[in-house]
């Protein structure tokens, strides 16, 4: 059945029950400065530390903005982006999106201006969703973007590019719409980039939907009673996935807005938070801050916490020992899987599973999965080669882009890009990966977008990204750079040639060397990667 159909269930059995929290701490530690703050605060609806929404609320509010999408001709099979940071509102929306048979198009917040407009006309986007974080942004491509398109704005002051959501939705119906949705329907594209830096659109159907649920919640055990912390942005598979469990169960879940240890302590203590789901970094930050005597666990309510699972890059098994020596009663997972597998949970480790840290696990709940080599054979265990995997929530296919779909989908099996082994019980560990990709705490850096920019700098004459490993990170984008014969250059010139930049984007590692090259012309990354001891990066992750 469609997703939606879990949310309308909820709604009827659940509906009083509250559903979302949105927690600011970054508000609520003004509200404790100056009077007037607060009432700054206290006079915009969108500038509440602490807001909540019943699960018939939620069903309202989607019902609400799908009827605001249907009376302006958006239709089955149309495509809706959606560029919000995490609030109160983001669920609802993308609700309301596929309630009119229509798909939702989430949106990376980290996007510059340029990028926002390519992914809008790579995926046909016919409205846009947007946050007041995001006003400077669409502004300077605000002519482009309304043509032929609607552009909604969510929060206080609505500029003149765009409509008012609040205003026009606070008049719609809040009966559900009569649009009949199947299984088979297209239902999301989600953005991933490929080793040229450039976003592919991934389209996905309702099973793919429906399925991650289903995984999720099989993995994690997620009933009624358990309270979800959500954290990581909610345009990514790999948080909404996650939170897709407290959809099956009808839990609640908790968006926090902000990540400290101190913020993660105190919604896990005050909202009673039983599953947390980390990157690696937060997780190092919090054991440092214990380390340091800045939390005092024995402060906090914790009790209730039961499972704490990391996913999106690898994880050091130095920091689960540690982990566990703090939360003994905590149990752990850890979770990988690709946009083009619906997020997390094509494989993962199982919580009964702790005795192999280290590996990224088994074949999660329905799939399948295989190590090939380059002809499409299965390798011997303990032999390197790709990793692939096969399930209802493979993507349909890269939307409009049937070369870079048929280089990646094989017979129903997803090539992952990865290398991976299988050991003698079973368990797959990563090793490399076979694309250009740079996984930075969490986060996926492509190389020659770095390249390309780094190129224009007046002094360079080659440049080479890689990774290099980083204790806090995984590994940190690295910029290996040729000057020009006679040209002398600092870090200091890089960087701030650099800060043009999105933040995320800026390599962290200025080295001025020779850049090789083959004879092809094509720039040797196996051979720098082995010169600055960064080989099998993945490998070494999981072991650290």
């Amino acid at each position: 059945m469609p997703i939606t159909e879990f949310l309308e269930r909820n709604a009827r059995e659940f509906g009083d029950d509250v559903c979302l929290v949105e927690i600011n701490p970054d508000i609520q530690e003004k509200r404790r400065i100056t009077w007037r703050d607060y009432e700054l605060i206290e006079s915009n609806p969108y500038c509440d530390y602490r807001r909540e929404i019943t699960w018939h609320v939620f069903d309202e509010k989607a019902n609400r903005f799908a009827n605001l999408l249907l009376s302006r001709g958006i239709k089955k099979g149309d495509k809706v982006g959606i560029l919000l940071m995490n609030c109160l509102e983001w669920l609802p929306i993308y609700f309301g999106i596929l309630k009119t048979g229509a798909l939702a198009v989430p949106l990376n917040f980290r996007y510059d201006s340029e990028e926002i407009r390519y992914c809008l006309n790579l995926a046909d986007v016919d409205v846009l969703v947007f946050g007041p974080e995001f006003i400077g942004r669409i502004e300077k491509i605000a002519d482009d973007i309304e043509k032929n398109r609607l552009v909604f704005f969510v929060g206080s002051g609505c500029p003149p590019f765009a409509e008012d959501y609040d205003r026009l939705t606070a008049n719609c119906s809040s009966r559900k719409p009569e649009i009949k949705l199947k299984d088979s329907d297209d239902a999301a594209i989600y953005f991933s980039s490929g080793t040229t830096g450039f976003p592919k659109a991934i389209l996905h159907n309702h099973e793919s939907l429906v399925h991650s649920a289903i995984v999720e919640q099989k993995h994690h055990g997620q009933t009624k009673d358990d309270v979800f912390l959500c954290i990581p942005p909610l345009y990514h598979t790999g948080a909404k996935m996650h939170w897709f469990g407290s959809l099956i169960s009808g839990g609640k879940a908790v968006l926090l807005k902000g990540v400290t240890p101190k913020s993660i302590f105190d919604t896990v203590s005050n909202e009673k938070c039983s599953i947390v789901w980390l990157l690696v970094p937060w997780a190092q930050d919090i054991l440092l801050a214990i380390e340091k005597g800045e939390i005092n666990v024995n402060s906090y309510e914790t009790s209730q916490w039961r499972l704490m699972h990391i996913g999106a890059q690898p994880v050091p098994q130095s920091l689960i020992k540690k982990w566990k020596e703090i939360f003994p009663n905590h149990d752990y997972d850890t979770n990988y899987g690709l946009s083009e597998s619906i997020g997390p949970g094509c494989v993962h480790l199982g919580v009964e599973n702790i005795h192999k840290v280290g590996a990224i696990g088994v074949p999660g709940y329905g799939w399948e999965v295989k190590i090939i080599d380059e002809n499409g054979n299965e390798v011997a265990k303990g032999d390197v080669g790709e990793l692939a995997v096969k399930g209802p929530g493979v993507m349909t296919c890269y939307y409009k882009d049937k070369k870079a779909t048929d280089e990646v989908l094989k017979d129903g099996w997803l090539h992952t890009g990865d290398m991976a082994m299988l050991d003698e019980d079973g368990f797959i560990f990563l090793v490399d990966r076979k694309k250009d990709v740079i996984i930075s705490g969490g986060e996926n850096l492509y190389p020659v977008q770095i390249e390309n920019y780094l190129s224009k700098f007046e002094k360079i004459k080659d440049v080479a990204v890689i990774g290099i490993k980083d204790v806090r990170l995984g590994e940190i984008a690295t910029a290996i750079i040729e000057l020009k014969p006679g040209v002398t250059c600092t870090e200091e010139e890089v960087n701030e040639f650099c800060k043009e930049l999105p933040r995320y984007k800026r390599p962290r590692k200025i080295i001025f060397a020779d850049i090789p090259r083959n004879p092809t012309g094509k720039i040797e990354k196996p051979k720098l990667r082995k010169m600055y001891n960064s080989e099998n990066l993945v490998a070494e992750q999981n072991k650290a």
